[in-house]
């Protein structure tokens, strides 16, 4: 494999899949957390994730929402990011992680979509089929659809709300209104239905859209400004911190990033 190394993203509404390929390494991240379901595949190659408590080297591993983890790599890896507040999220987090930061994920995952992936960087497979494999494989860790406790409904509605507007940001007091709360009441219920401040929520929403520009082929600032950052350096510095990486070590390492919006499974 390349030292340079090779990289592809598909990116739908409630998740994304990521292919790295390193022949001399990733490197090991610093600490960082992201606001989704991660679920670490190794296609090729292998990789570390460890919390402050433990550490995994496995086929697959899974790390909670907001779970601070770092990784180390080498070789082909794929990533699903999954939103914690979809249906397949929670039912994720329910079946595989139980509670826990990070596990070893023990399941099979379907032979067909897993080759799909380790062929993807060669193959030329067009975007939506590559988001095709991801959400199968999401529904297959996600398993038969069970009771799940999903947001309350007027949460739901203000992340759908902020998610169609992230270049000019929904303001809390905008957002109460249409949910029909005060500020205070919708601040205090969506944090107990999320896990994160509204604020937060938001940069999650922007720093998602920006990867996605970024992957399609936009410059730092355009990405940045297209998902409503101030500046590239802001947007790097949110990535950097969400990730554990610098956001130009998907550029760094790969001749082509590839990213589409793909429609919601």
């Amino acid at each position: 494999m390349s030292g340079r190394g090779r990289a592809r993203i598909a990116v739908w509404e409630g998740g994304s899949l990521w292919l790295l390929e390193t022949g001399q390494g990733f490197g090991e991240t610093g600490f960082h957390a992201h606001h989704a379901v991660q679920v670490t595949i190794a296609l090729g190659g292998r990789f570390t994730l460890a919390t402050e408590e433990e550490t995994v080297s496995a086929p697959v591993a899974a790390v909670a929402p907001d779970a601070p983890h770092r990784f180390e790599s080498d070789g082909l890896i794929g990533f699903l990011f999954v939103e914690p507040e979809s249906r397949a999220g929670r039912q994720i987090a329910a079946r595989l992680l139980g509670g826990r930061e990070i596990v070893a994920v023990e399941m099979p995952l379907p032979d067909n979509e897993l080759a799909q992936l380790r062929s993807a960087l060669d193959d030329g497979s067009g975007d939506a089929l590559l988001a095709d494999a991801g959400r199968a494989l999401i529904e297959a860790l996600a398993g038969e659809a069970g009771p799940v406790r999903l947001p309350d409904a007027r949460v739901r509605g203000v992340i759908e709300a902020a998610a169609a507007r992230l270049d000019e940001p929904l303001r809390l007091p905008e957002a109460a209104a249409a949910a029909g709360l005060s500020p205070g009441r919708l601040r205090h219920l969506f944090a107990e239905e999320t896990g994160l401040p509204f604020k937060s929520y938001l940069l999650w929403l922007r720093l998602a859209k920006a990867v996605g520009a970024y992957g399609a082929g936009a410059n730092l600032t355009e990405a940045a400004h297209e998902a409503g950052f101030a500046d590239s350096a802001h947007f790097s510095r949110t990535f950097r911190r969400t990730f554990g990486a610098p956001a130009t070590a998907l550029k760094r390492t790969s001749p082509y990033v590839q990213s589409r919006p793909a429609n919601r499974a």
